[in-house]
């Protein structure tokens, strides 16, 4: 721990986070953020490039680690047009009675050097 530092938080897809949560506890983690871009476990492989993630307990399980452990959780949803703009609503279900925060943000339109507009949801 850093003197000085009052939070100390993880960004991560939570692949790897329930190995990993009691050693990052201990070393002062104090919030995590989810990036949780859809709740269909065949989206999620796709997105994190792995399969055999089972997404539906990894996510139940993620959730309840950060709450056991009494850390800040935020769950970060990227938004993206003919991907996953049905599933707001289901986030939204899912997460209302959970102690979290949620924050849809909206998809970052570039690939390297080019402009990739046409997936970000809130522009014609």
């Amino acid at each position: 721990k850093l003197e000085g530092l009052k939070t100390i938080a993880v960004t991560t897809n939570g692949i790897n986070l329930t190995r990993l949560l009691p050693r990052l506890k201990e070393a002062g983690l104090n919030a995590i953020n989810i990036s949780l871009d859809t709740l269909v476990p065949a989206k999620f492989e796709f997105i994190v490039r792995r399969k055999g993630t089972n997404l539906s307990s990894k996510a139940t399980v993620l959730i309840l680690a950060g709450m056991l452990c009494l850390l800040y959780l935020q769950v970060n949803c990227v938004v993206m047009r003919g991907f996953n703009e049905d599933e707001v609503l289901d986030f939204v279900d899912f997460t209302k009675d959970l102690p979290l925060d949620v924050r849809f943000i909206e998809y970052m339109p570039f690939d390297g050097k080019y402009s990739c507009s046409e997936i970000l949801l809130g522009q014609k």
